[in-house]
């Protein structure tokens, strides 16, 4: 093959695979934004702090520091389709769990059923990205993830129409009264547990139809032909591939970026809510911001994978950091509604860090170092479990300073989007 010779994203051979594999992206994108929303629901019909409440964002993220690597040892082991046919299993289970939490009303079996779904997620995500960076030429290999990931966000979409549609607008917790403060609150125990029963069955049905819809999903893989993996006669250690991604220090940085962008990513859209809120926003009504921001956030990484083609994806993650981190210091500095368009503006350099990251950090690896390199970015989204529960507390103060707690909390995704202009610095630079 020439140098001139035009070399596909993805080839004609593994079109099907490529279709089915990406339309997971799009799955577990779901299952992230109809979840994101939940943190200010539960807050409000449990009773509970917006610390407490975040502790949705602890089980759900907390799910894929726990099993990335197991993930991919199962998927070192066995192949690409039986990592992903396990983790859809476990995807479903968890969804399916949603149904008893809601009979028995204990928001820790909530918790525990997100756990247990995002071990499926944990599956998919260490099989699906580095499947899709294997599925044709290692040139594109970047470019063929970002196009991958730019379904993820019609998944999110999804999601989020689904919670603002049918879950938040119908929740008797959060009908307000014509000073627009909580009805719910001034209720007693009998009328609270009435509206709790209730709200908790909205919040449960999309999660068991998911289920169910996951399910199907299960068994159109398990009937389809998937590209098997290369051969490695001399095939090393797990413990050798450990040895190798920790003197790779554009893989550590790289993993370090990751944990950083999904902090960012989930502070950014989980505390939307919150930050409407403070402008006396209803959730459902917020929720619409969220959309917009997923929608900048699609369209935005769509035109990134264009740009590919032309300007090195180094630079173009270094670029976008910068552009995040201007319109991030808005929010801090700027109130009303001004700093709201500002926080879903931020959306628009969001779109093309985590594929990026991803592919940055992978490049040059063996598939088998590959497996477990993709296990610890995707540990990485443990960033979006521990975070949060920071920003939480910082927005229960109500004020810092001279700034409100809400807007003076987002100083942290602001420092998470230093650490990845600087990444994007030092692969320019230094990791050439």
């Amino acid at each position: 093959m020439t140098n001139t010779t035009k070399v596909p994203v993805v080839s004609k051979e593994v079109l099907i695979p490529f279709i089915l594999i990406t339309s997971l992206f799009a799955l577990w994108g779901f299952a992230n934004d109809i979840t994101n929303p939940m943190v200010a629901a539960f807050g409000t019909v449990m009773e509970i702090s917006t610390a407490k409440a975040a502790l949705v964002q602890l089980a759900f993220y907390g799910g894929y520091a726990t099993m990335a690597i197991p993930a991919a040892l199962f998927v070192r082991k066995h192949s690409y389709k039986k990592g992903i046919m396990l983790g859809l299993a476990l995807y479903a289970t968890g969804a399916l769990l949603f149904y008893p939490a809601a009979k028995f009303e204990v928001f820790g079996f909530f918790l525990g059923s997100l756990y247990i779904l995002t071990f499926g997620l944990a599956f998919l995500e260490t099989t699906a990205n580095p499947f899709i960076l294997s599925m044709g030429d290692e040139r594109t290999a970047t470019q063929r993830l970002n196009l991958a990931q730019a379904f993820n966000p019609i998944g999110s979409l999804l999601g989020m129409f689904v919670a603002s549609k049918f879950i938040l607008v119908a929740l008797d917790s959060d009908i307000r009264n014509e000073m627009g403060e909580l009805v719910f609150t001034s209720l007693d125990e009998a009328q609270k547990a009435v509206i709790r029963t209730h709200d908790l069955g909205i919040i449960r049905n999309p999660y068991v139809i998911l289920g169910f819809v996951v399910i199907a999903m299960l068994v159109v893989i398990g009937l389809t032909k998937m590209p098997k993996r290369l051969k490695n006669e001399n095939k090393t250690s797990a413990s050798a591939s450990f040895k190798r991604l920790f003197k790779n220090g554009k893989y550590k940085e790289g993993v370090l970026a990751q944990l950083f962008y999904v902090a960012a990513q989930i502070m950014c859209w989980t505390f939307i809510i919150q930050y409407a809120g403070n402008l006396g926003i209803p959730k459902a009504e917020a929720q619409n911001y969220n959309i917009v921001a997923m929608s900048i956030f699609l369209v935005s990484r769509f035109i990134s994978t264009f740009l590919m083609k032309y300007v090195n994806s180094r630079k173009l993650l270094m670029i976008f950091a910068f552009g995040a981190m201007a319109t991030i210091s808005g929010v801090i500095l700027i109130d009303g509604i001004i700093g709201l368009y500002l926080l879903v503006a931020t959306s628009a350099f969001m779109s093309l860090m985590f594929p990026t990251i991803y592919g940055i950090a992978l490049n040059g690896l063996s598939e088998e170092d590959s497996a477990l390199g993709a296990a610890g970015l995707v540990m990485a989204i443990v960033g979006g479990a521990l975070m949060p529960i920071l920003q939480g507390l910082m927005i229960d103060m109500e004020s810092i300073g001279p700034f409100s707690g809400v807007n003076f909390s987002f100083i942290l995704p602001f420092i998470c989007f230093c650490f990845i202009a600087f990444y994007g610095y030092r692969t320019l630079k230094v990791y050439k």
